[in-house]
C-alpha cells in the first residue's frame, strides 16, 4: 500500500520531467530550424540547380521567364536597350557539338565551380572549348551573408590558363547594398590575387527565393550594385559583365543604364529569342564537355566589336 502512495506521489514530477524533456529537445529542433536562415553560407547555386535543369529537360524558353502579371511597376525610364540582331537560324551546332554563331565570329565556353570537381583541362581544350569563367567565391543566402571562397577556384583558374584556354572569373553574390559588393570585391580579390584575365569578370546576382536576403532588392538597387561594380572593375584594369536571366532582367534590372558593359544571358535552349542583344549566352545547364565528369554550363561568346573590350 506504501509502495503504491509512493509511486502515485512520484507520477507528478515524471510528467514533469517529461514534458520538460519535451520542451529541450521541440527547442533543439527550432533553433537547428532557425540557426540556418540566419547564418546560412550553404552554396546558393545548389538550390538553383534544380531549377535550371527542370527548364532544360522541359525545354522552356526560360526557367523564370515574366508573365505580365509578374511585370514590376515602376516609375523609371523604361528606354529598352538595343534590340537582338539575331534569328533562331543563326546558330548551329558544330562537330563538337557546341553551339555557335553563323553571322560573326563566336567561341565556345564553359563556366565552372566546385560542383565540376577535378577537371582534365587539357581534354575540355582538345574538345573544342575556347574558355573559361571560372567561379571565385559565394555569398551564402542566410541573414548573416558569410562568404566562401570556392574550393577549386585556384586549381581551375591555373588549370585552365596552362592549358591554354582563355580565362574569366565570376563571383556569386547576394549583395542587397553597394557597401556589401565592396565587400565581396575584397574578398573575392584575395582569391583573384595578380592572376591576368583574359575573359570578363562577372557579379553573379541571382534571385534564390522569397527567404533570401536579397528577395527583396528592388530593381534601382540592384541595378546601382551592378553599376557600381562595372565600373570598380573597369578602375582595376578588368573587363565586366552584367551576368542575368530572362526574369531577373524583366523585373530587377534597368538594362539600358548598363549598355556600356557587354551582357550574359542565361537562356536554356538553342534558339535566340530574348529580345536584346547580349554578347554571350549560357543555352545550357546541362552540357557535357570532355574532360569533366557530369554537367555543365556551355556559353557561347559572341563578342560585340563596337564595343571596347579591355585587354
Amino acid at each position: 500500500m506504501e509502495q503504491e502512495k509512493q509511486k502515485k506521489s512520484l507520477r507528478p514530477e515524471t510528467v514533469m520531467a517529461v514534458i520538460a524533456l519535451l520542451c529541450l529537445v521541440g527547442l533543439i529542433v527550432v533553433v537547428a530550424l532557425c540557426v540556418p536562415h540566419f547564418t546560412q553560407a550553404a552554396d546558393p547555386e545548389s538550390l538553383l540547380q534544380h531549377i535550371r535543369e527542370e527548364a532544360q529537360n522541359r525545354e522552356e524558353v526560360d526557367p523564370l521567364e515574366p508573365t505580365e502579371e509578374a511585370a514590376e511597376e515602376t516609375t523609371e525610364p523604361t528606354i529598352p536597350p538595343e534590340a537582338n540582331p539575331y534569328s533562331k537560324w543563326d546558330f548551329q551546332y558544330d562537330r563538337s557539338n557546341y553551339l555557335y554563331c553563323t553571322r560573326q565570329d563566336s567561341f565556345p565556353g564553359i563556366d565552372v565551380s566546385s560542383f565540376q570537381g577535378e577537371i582534365d583541362w587539357k581534354r575540355v581544350k582538345e574538345s573544342g572549348i575556347r574558355f573559361a569563367m571560372v567561379r571565385l567565391g559565394y555569398r551564402g543566402y542566410g541573414m548573416a551573408g558569410n562568404m566562401v571562397e570556392d574550393e577549386y577556384a585556384r586549381r581551375n583558374l591555373e588549370g585552365a590558363r596552362k592549358a591554354g584556354l582563355e580565362v574569366g572569373a565570376y563571383f556569386f553574390s547576394q549583395a542587397t547594398s553597394i557597401d556589401e559588393v565592396d565587400d565581396e570585391i575584397f574578398f573575392f580579390m584575395k582569391t583573384l590575387g595578380d592572376f591576368p584575365l583574359t575573359m570578363p569578370i562577372v557579379l553573379d546576382w541571382e534571385y534564390i527565393s522569397d527567404t533570401a536576403r536579397t528577395a527583396y532588392v528592388d530593381a534601382r538597387t540592384l541595378t546601382d550594385m551592378q553599376k557600381h561594380f562595372c565600373k570598380t572593375m573597369v578602375d582595376f584594369g578588368y573587363q565586366p559583365m552584367v551576368y542575368f536571366n530572362w526574369s531577373l532582367s524583366s523585373k530587377r534590372l534597368y538594362l539600358n543604364e548598363l549598355e556600356d558593359y557587354p551582357f550574359w544571358l542565361a537562356l536554356y535552349q538553342d534558339e535566340m529569342v530574348y529580345p536584346f542583344r547580349v554578347e554571350m549566352w549560357q543555352y545550357t545547364c546541362t552540357g557535357r564537355v570532355p574532360g569533366i565528369q557530369g554537367d555543365v554550363d556551355i556559353n557561347v561568346f559572341m563578342p560585340d566589336s563596337r564595343k571596347t573590350w579591355i585587354s
